[in-house]
């Protein structure tokens, strides 16, 4: 049974899936009492990265740095990042391939790979398996990217290339060089450049994706693309046009109103922020943000009480505790502020805020003594 091994996971995607519709595994995951969720917030669990992320990356200039900031980001809150394929395997859709023993340190030890190249074409299934043990197959592969590498090629250009040549492991008896030679740095070629590897390679569950499904999904990478880009109203104007789709995305709702409140749209901001709150109650950082919105706006009240709801789902969520703290300080409240203050240090005690906070306790604790000299 794999439900025991996926039941209270969330699982948020990074760019649409190549190998199925999204609404397919969606209803996979709730059967298996779980989530899955468009985009990343702090309750996510699982992140999986969508192989159609490479082709994007590759029509834009630095588009594979994008995704290893991505990568980076998701890795550093703690989060399991997932290949398409172990996404597969962990809902138990797809099968494991041969036993296999090799170590990630003995795999890059014995094939000169850097963990860096072998950590991202693994995400995006250049391997056998997707993680450690891998097999000897992946060793032969990873030999085979190395030397790659070595002639110019990039992870991304080598898991774009692999993924239109069927299952990766035909390519282990396969000589690959580097296209620059024949003008496409881009590609990877066989048989010393006298072909591109061409083809496509799909998982098929025996169901083709609806129209709607790809549609959303290209609106909503569209929409993820102009909001880094700092293009808010187009951004907010793509979101809704997801929400229209599909009106139960909270993180659509969330998204947009972050785009409306940057572009000055406080009141619909506000209606965004409450919209995505109904469709998930515990999404905490639609409490944080709406806060935030509240307190500039001077409603301290009602900042208040969503800050508080904010740290009742999430206990270790550090921001909302530090903008409490200074809510209670500038109402006066300087014991509840100093406690605040306190927590806060607790979950941060590197950052710039943290030093704010120090002097935040240092300056109540001067206050106190001077009160009861």
């Amino acid at each position: 049974m794999t439900a025991p091994a996926v039941s209270g996971a969330v699982f948020g995607t990074v760019g649409a899936l190549a190998a199925f519709p999204l609404r397919l595994a969606a209803r996979e995951v709730e059967r298996q009492h779980a989530q899955l969720r468009r985009g990343l917030t702090r309750r996510t669990t699982h992140v999986v990265f969508g192989r159609t992320l490479l082709a994007k990356a590759g029509l834009t200039k630095n588009g594979d740095a994008g995704i290893e900031r991505r990568v980076a980001a998701a890795r550093g809150a703690g989060q399991t990042l997932l290949s398409e394929n172990g996404f597969l395997r962990r809902l138990g859709l797809m099968g494991a391939p041969e036993a296999s023993s090799l170590s990630r340190q003995s795999l890059i030890e014995q094939s000169r790979l850097s963990g860096a190249d072998l950590d991202m074409l693994s995400l995006f299934d250049a391997f056998e398996h997707d993680a450690e043990p891998y097999s000897f197959r992946d060793l032969i592969l990873a030999r085979k990217y190395a030397g790659l590498v070595a002639g110019g090629a990039t992870w991304g250009a080598i898991a774009r290339s692999v993924h239109r040549s069927g299952p990766v492991a035909s390519l282990t008896a396969k000589s690959l060089n580097v296209g620059s030679q024949h003008g496409r740095p881009d590609a990877i070629y066989l048989e010393g450049g006298q072909s591109e590897l061409d083809g496509q390679l799909l998982f098929d569950l025996g169901t083709a994706g609806a129209e709607g499904d790809d549609t959303l999904e290209e609106l909503f990478a569209a929409a993820e693309a102009a909001e880094d880009g700092g293009d808010h109203e187009g951004a907010a104007a793509l979101y809704q046009r997801c929400l229209a789709i599909d009106p139960s995305d909270a993180i659509a709702a969330f998204n947009r109103a972050n785009c409306l409140r940057a572009g000055g749209h406080a009141a619909d901001a506000a209606h965004d922020y409450i919209s995505a709150i109904k469709l998930d109650p515990a999404f905490v950082e639609a409490w944080f943000n709406l806060a935030g919105l509240m307190s500039e706006q001077g409603r301290e009240a009602s900042a208040r009480r969503h800050l508080q709801k904010a740290i009742a789902l999430d206990k270790t969520y550090a921001d909302p505790v530090f903008n409490l703290a200074r809510l209670e300080f500038d109402a006066g409240n300087l014991l509840e502020a100093r406690r605040l203050w306190v927590r806060y240090l607790e979950l941060d005690a590197e950052s710039e805020w943290a030093g704010v906070a120090t002097k935040g306790v240092q300056f109540v604790d001067m206050q106190l003594a001077r009160t009861a000299g």
